[in-house]
């Protein structure tokens, strides 16, 4: 299952990004974090000190990636022909989750208990010239070609605000964590999610985080409703990690409300043939817009009508 946070900036996305990595992990169960903020900051929150993390970004090995992922489809003459939203099809390169493949052998760096990957920052080389949906490139070729089974996780600090629904990304996951503070900024953002994800069928949740009694709990149930899923408390233990000074355990009712997060990935079983069709869907949106201009191409033909996505696919 892969599973998305997103909020505004400083909602405590990338805290809870990888508190829920690390709650997974702890229970034993196959997770892969990834860093795809535009401000790279998980490895920090999944307990990383010391010198930049020493791993390859995604955003930087975006064509080897692509070379790799298209195997042997006859579809894709090149790696030049393939763009982010290319869906996969029959002789395409499938990943299963942290498998024994050399994407997963070059960009995953274990933080403590968490296996990560990070897109990578946007530098002085890219002002004036790209946009960091760029970058994300190789997140979202990788979600359309892996496929990941049963109590497997995929945890992804997305960009902060409104900005994930800039690309197609967003439709990849099969459930999307909108972390929400108690504060009419809070939750500004839900709304503009809200609109969205209901356009496409994406499931959405509010957590609420950094609420700190009843008056704030009221103020979130008031302005989200159902979406509502669960909340996090004020947390001295979070503070303290975020210092440097983890102590204890984390304060149980915060605990529980990792649980019910849980709990509500797993209550839905992963629709692969919907994700091809939203995969589809927003390749050809892309084709249209600009990338068959661009590659003098028609995009449209990458797209394989008998290709059966999820397991079956692998059996194949």
């Amino acid at each position: 299952m892969r599973i998305a946070f997103v909020g505004k900036g400083g909602s405590g996305k990338t805290t809870l990004s990888a508190l829920f990595a690390r709650h997974l992990a702890r229970s034993g169960a196959p997770v892969l974090a990834i860093d795809g903020d535009i401000n790279q900051h998980l490895a920090e929150a999944l307990g990383h000190t010391g010198p930049t993390l020493d791993v390859p970004p995604l955003g930087a090995h975006v064509r080897d990636i692509k070379e790799l992922l298209r195997g042997t489809n006859p579809r894709i003459a090149s790696a030049d022909a393939m763009i982010k939203t290319t869906p996969p099809g029959r002789g395409s390169r499938l990943l299963t989750l942290l498998g024994d493949d050399e994407l997963h052998a070059r960009h995953v760096h274990r933080v403590g208990e968490v296996p990560l990957m990070v897109t990578g920052e946007f530098d002085e080389s890219d002002l004036g010239v790209a946009c960091y949906h760029s970058k994300l490139a190789g997140v979202e070729l990788y979600l359309g070609h892996l496929v990941d089974g049963p109590g497997e996780y995929v945890v992804v600090d997305m960009t902060a605000g409104a900005d994930a629904f800039a690309s197609g990304l967003f439709t990849r996951f099969d459930m999307t964590f909108l972390v929400a503070e108690p504060t009419r900024k809070g939750v500004s953002v839900y709304r503009q999610y809200r609109d969205h994800a209901r356009e496409f069928g994406i499931r959405i949740a509010v957590v609420g985080n950094k609420v700190t009694g009843e008056d704030d709990l009221l103020f979130l149930k008031e302005e989200v409703g159902d979406d509502l899923l669960t909340h996090l408390h004020h947390s001295s233990w979070i503070r303290a990690a975020e210092q440097g000074r983890e102590q204890g355990e984390l304060e149980s009712p915060n605990v529980h409300a990792l649980n019910v997060l849980r709990e509500a990935v797993d209550a839905h079983p992963k629709d692969w043939p919907t994700a091809h069709r939203h995969a589809v869907e927003f390749h050809l949106r892309n084709a249209h817009a600009w990338a068959d201009a661009r590659t003098g191409q028609d995009m449209a033909a990458q797209v394989d009508p008998d290709f059966v996505p999820g397991p079956a696919a692998l059996l194949a």
